[in-house]
């Protein structure tokens, strides 16, 4: 019995989209989606398949480059954190680097 509860409680957090990962920070800069043609789901997919690990922060800016428009993940990744750029119209991954001694 104490299994079939368990495994019902692990299949109500999937239905609810819980997971144990961090929660996922607000999107700064959220006032430009509008002019965004890449839904954020899709663009930290494809920040994530660039560079694996835990998202950290996320923004949506302007920001030279590609069309100009661009979310950027900060991915934290063996110990290191790593800023990756996604441009929101195209979804083209535009930066996958190192975070500066100044991350913005």
């Amino acid at each position: 019995m104490r299994k079939f509860i368990c495994l019902t409680a692990v299949a109500m957090l999937a239905a609810s989209g819980a997971s144990a990962a961090p929660a996922q920070h607000s999107l700064k800069g959220s006032s430009l989606a509008p002019m965004a043609k890449v839904t954020l789901a899709s663009a930290r997919a494809k920040a994530l398949a660039a560079r694996p690990g835990v998202i950290t922060d996320q923004e949506l800016e302007k920001e030279k480059g590609g069309t100009g428009l661009r979310y950027s993940f900060d991915i934290k990744s063996n110990g290191k954190t790593f800023e990756v750029g996604v441009d929101a119209r195209t979804g083209a991954v535009l930066e996958n680097g190192a975070e500066g001694a100044n991350p913005d």
